[in-house]
């Protein structure tokens, strides 16, 4: 629910003000019209935070917490308690701030008679995935609102495990990036400098290696502030231009052509395609509206765009399969699969068995990544360190050599 303020002309013709709950400016205009007759001015008023409950930047969901959300709503639904009780009882339990946040005024507008999913829509659009309200509001209109939950639970608690996975396979290799980086910059800082400053009080000539490594070790000294300004700027440009149109079409398309990773993005974006498929198939949308919804749940951006417009060409009378084979934005085993499902009827069990497939392929192909990654990563980090280790030495025997 929503608090506006308003000032009106009563019945009798007298000017009064107020302040009043609803869900939208339409609903506060139809109650205050029940004891008024017209409406003078009308404005929403903000509920102002603490300083220690505001919110910097947009609310991010915690999708284990939302996991867990969708659990708790299917079980206790499904015991028989009513929703505007049950949203009341999951918003005193859940400690996930933007959600509880939101939970907290769906409780209020249920409570008051409003429907759920116009509630989860309106005060969680920024916040909840485009794939929720639409199976909540399928679930209210079909009497299986338990279910509906459930089927999200399901859903998104693959995600939340397949997310899982992902990071922990990074782990490692991310570990070793760091611990490689900070190496080479002590050595490049501390060790290499002191080492300079002997070879210099000796006169010297150098080798070539060692000259190298001198070289390398001042520029990162005296030109620091260059190295961070370069790579800021680096960042900057690609924020901005990430955030064109064209741009951020173009940085999807070359993700997909990076060898080993864009193939990982292929996978990913067919899994995210026949999992959502099959969640909106099995909450009763319709296709071109299970597709429209689907697309905005695709990471990469061109397959998303692409995606959306398989839409108007269904409407236009078109098979799924056949119009996803003149795109050929996703991998031929899939759309072969869609294909097989639309002559037999089984659309919606078919996608659910190819989700599976493409859920294990892209689990494969991230571990046989890592398995590269690493090795990589170790043989750079040993030959950055073999070289200064070279340098060194051969520069010291010289010395030695000369005494």
């Amino acid at each position: 629910m929503v608090k506006y303020k308003y000032s009106a002309m009563s019945k009798d013709g007298q000017k009064v003000s107020g302040i009043i709950d609803a869900f939208n400016e339409l609903d506060a205009v139809d109650r205050i019209k029940e004891s008024c007759s017209i409406v003078l001015k009308l404005t929403e008023v903000k509920e102002e935070e603490g300083f220690l409950n505001m919110q910097v930047g947009k609310p991010k969901l915690n999708t284990k917490a939302f996991t867990v959300m969708c659990s708790q709503f299917a079980i206790i639904l499904s015991s028989g308690i009513p929703i505007a009780r049950t949203v009341e009882l999951i918003a005193e339990k859940t400690t996930n701030k933007p959600l509880k946040q939101m939970l907290l005024k769906v409780a209020a507008d249920v409570d008051a008679g409003r429907s759920i999913s116009a509630s989860f829509e309106e005060h969680g659009a920024k916040l909840l995935p485009p794939t929720f309200v639409e199976t909540i509001r399928s679930g209210e209109e079909s009497g299986n609102l338990d279910k509906a939950f459930d089927t999200m639970y399901r859903h998104f608690d693959k995600q939340v495990k397949m997310k899982n996975k992902v990071r922990a396979a990074l782990a490692y290799p991310t570990f070793v990036l760091i611990i490689a980086i900070a190496v080479v910059i002590v050595l490049m800082v501390k060790v290499v400098p002191t080492f300079t400053a002997i070879f210099d009080s000796y006169g010297a000539e150098l080798p070539l290696i060692t000259r190298i490594l001198i070289a390398i070790s001042n520029f990162f000294r005296k030109s620091y502030l260059i190295i961070i300004a370069v790579i800021a700027a680096g960042f900057i440009g690609y924020k901005v231009y990430n955030n064109t149109e064209q741009g951020r079409l173009n940085i999807a398309k070359l993700q997909l052509k990076i060898p080993i990773l864009g193939n990982i993005r292929i996978l990913s974006a067919a899994s995210e395609f026949a999992n959502s498929m099959t969640t909106m198939l099995g909450a009763g949308l319709p296709m071109t509206r299970a597709i429209s919804i689907t697309a905005k749940v695709i990471e990469n951006y061109y397959i998303s765009q692409e995606t959306g417009k398989l839409a108007g060409k269904i409407e236009e009378g078109n098979a799924l399969a056949a119009v996803m084979r003149e795109q050929n934005i996703m991998p031929a085993i899939l759309i072969d699969m869609v294909g097989v499902g639309e002559e037999t009827g089984e659309l919606e069990d078919t996608l659910h068995t190819i989700a599976g497939y493409y859920d294990t392929e892209l689990e494969m192909a991230i571990a046989a990544a890592m398995r590269k990654l690493e090795p990589a990563l170790l043989i750079g980090l040993a030959g950055i360190a073999g070289f200064i280790v070279i340098a060194i030495y051969v520069a010291m025997f010289d010395m030695y050599g000369a005494m």
